[in-house]
């Protein structure tokens, strides 16, 4: 199992659960997602990470910016400025249970941070 923890978040991927084997939590919010979820969900975080790097170098200090994206069954929203951002985040399979969750900053990036690390170690 691998678990990760940190203000305003937590991660734990564990292959032994099978079929929810990656948990993601925010405070008072906890979700269980299957590995697909878990691939899709860091695949969207990544590339609206990648996104905004790319442009806030681009932004004056005091612009704002909103990037939204939907990979597989999630959809995303990263807001923020330059420095930082939050991230709402849907959940919308084709048939069960659906979410939406979201992380504030700093915790967003924190969590993005770990989940791709979690990610990475775990193939």
């Amino acid at each position: 199992m691998i678990q990760h923890e940190g203000d305003g978040w937590r991660l734990a991927r564990d292959s032994c659960r099978d079929p929810y084997s990656v948990l993601i939590g925010g405070s008072g919010w906890a979700l269980e997602l299957t590995e697909n979820e878990g691939k899709q969900l860091v695949e969207l975080l990544s590339s609206l990470e990648d996104q905004h790097r790319s442009l806030r170098d681009q932004l004056m200090e005091e612009e704002s910016i909103e990037l939204e994206l939907e990979r597989g069954v999630w959809w995303g929203c990263l807001e923020g400025d330059r420095r930082s951002w939050n991230l709402s985040l849907v959940l919308s399979p084709l048939q069960g249970r659906g979410a939406e969750v979201f992380w504030p900053c700093p915790a967003a990036a924190a969590a993005v941070a770990a989940l791709r690390i979690m990610w990475d170690s775990g193939h």
